[in-house]
């Protein structure tokens, strides 16, 4: 066999060269895509926006030692309690008398009175449903009309339930999240009359359609509002992925339901637009629209921490995570104290101080952190960018202390939303979803005021919702 030649050497080399450099860039890719799978495997409620639900048991995050405060658990001296009390004007008095002397056996007819043992118990009567007939007289004048009683508002059918069943049905189904077959049952057993499934989910619609003009002056109250809380999360609808929007405050509550999470939804749900205010939000995207530009915006504290929190985790021997995340909540303490103290900012040379602190902290991480060639960047990187670059947005709460540190209200204001889904699955029709959202934001609304919110929806189908009061 004679021996390569000098061009065949070079050919073999070449290709050898190329095998190599393609090997290597294939370990290089799939070395990135290890680094990837580790950072989602240690992704959990503590380093990301997961809820606590999907925390693997035997990987739950690792918790902070909370602070002893020297307190005992449970409820603390001073805090709201509801125990059972007496009441001074009881419904109901019974007299109950000894009809024979313990002591000797003598009865006790005229016996002197020396004082009462009074023992109060709080029931509620057994419901049974009361069936109430309207007759409508009609009465023939010498003139020969014939002339027929009006029947009272809201009877306008020869069987229907009333308001205060239809009240109990919506209430069930939408605020306490039973599902309508169980509701039925409930009401069947409490009143004793069974009003059907369709008819149950029927009565939310028309509980939703009343609505409409309390909806819509909520909505214009929070487009006026000085702080606006916004988010969004998905529902199902017939099992198709939906985008829930939310627009809230601490007094009101509105929802939009839309196929969309961008910004053709955020236009028809017809809040943010022209918002003047400050909108509290997690920093999507979607909220930098041309349309949005008149808000001030800030960003939520808790989902930046957790954010810092996981660029600690894929990074840790860096030291800058850390001292981001102090100087972060020092900002957040003081905020808190400023307020509590009464103050409308924190001192200018403790605001001056901490924010130094924070931005060194990025300064740091930036140096540390540098640019890649190419667009793609990672993520520690793209998350120094951010915070570097929307410094107003960030820290925005910490300059004016009118601006709440979290989006933690919107995000209870979405989750009932998500305790349906667990509990019912999904919504069966775009109507039904809509009517749910609808009756569900105003049950928030009522809440938030202090409202009874069985009251709040039988007045509504009388007739009378709530609505905010006029400015």
């Amino acid at each position: 066999m004679a021996d390569p030649t000098y061009s065949e050497l070079a050919e073999l080399v070449a290709a050898q060269a190329q095998k190599i450099q393609q090997l290597e860039a294939r370990i290089a890719e799939m070395a990135a895509e290890i680094v990837e799978l580790k950072r989602r495997l240690g992704t959990n409620s503590r380093n990301s926006s997961m809820p606590p639900s999907t925390d693997r048991l035997d990987r739950s995050p690792a918790r902070r030692e909370q602070a002893k405060a020297g307190r005992k658990p449970g409820k603390q001296p001073g805090g709201q309690g509801f125990a059972l009390r007496r009441t001074d004007t009881p419904d109901v008095t019974v007299d109950h008398r000894p009809a024979a002397c313990g002591g000797c056996g003598s009865g006790l007819a005229g016996a002197v009175e020396v004082g009462i043992l009074a023992r109060q118990v709080t029931d509620i009567p057994a419901t049974t449903a009361t069936v109430t007939e309207h007759r409508l007289h009609r009465l023939r004048c010498r003139c020969g009309h014939v002339n027929t009683a009006a029947a009272p508002a809201g009877v306008d059918r020869p069987v229907q339930y009333g308001p205060n069943i239809r009240a109990l049905a919506c209430y069930l189904v939408v605020f306490q999240h039973i599902p309508v077959h169980r509701a039925q049952t409930l009401i069947a057993d409490v009143t004793g009359t069974r009003p059907s499934v369709g008819w149950i989910s029927s009565v939310i619609e028309q509980v939703a359609d009343l609505l409409t003009e309390s909806t819509d002056a909520v909505k214009a109250h929070l487009n006026v509002g000085p702080v606006l809380h916004v988010d969004e999360t998905t529902v199902k609808v017939n099992g198709v992925k939906w985008w829930l929007h939310v627009a809230c405050t601490q007094k009101l509550t509105a929802y939009h339901l839309h196929q969309s999470r961008g910004r053709t939804a955020v236009d028809e749900f017809a809040v943010l637009p022209g918002y003047t205010g400050t909108a509290v939000h997690d920093g999507l995207t979607v909220y930098d629209g041309a349309k949005y530009a008149t808000a001030r915006h800030a960003w939520c504290g808790a989902h930046i921490t957790r954010e810092i929190v996981a660029a600690a985790d894929e990074n840790p021997h860096a030291a800058w995570p850390t001292a981001a995340i102090q100087a972060y909540q020092a900002l957040n303490t003081a905020a808190h104290q400023a307020r509590d103290a009464g103050h409308t900012q924190i001192s200018p040379t403790e605001l001056t101080r901490l924010t130094a602190d924070f931005h060194q902290a990025i300064l740091v991480g930036l140096a540390q952190n540098s640019r890649h060639a190419g667009l793609k960047q990672s993520k520690t990187r793209n998350l120094l960018e951010r915070l570097h670059r929307h410094d107003d947005k960030v820290l925005l709460f910490a300059r004016d202390l009118r601006v709440p540190f979290t989006n933690n209200q919107a995000e209870r204001d979405v989750r009932p939303a998500k305790t349906q889904a667990n509990i019912s699955g999904s919504h069966r029709s775009e109507t039904g979803a809509k009517a749910w959202l609808t009756v569900r934001a105003h049950i928030s609304t009522l809440r938030k005021h202090g409202l009874n919110t069985l009251d709040g929806i039988r007045n509504t189908i009388l007739g009378d919702p709530w609505k905010p009061a006029l400015s």
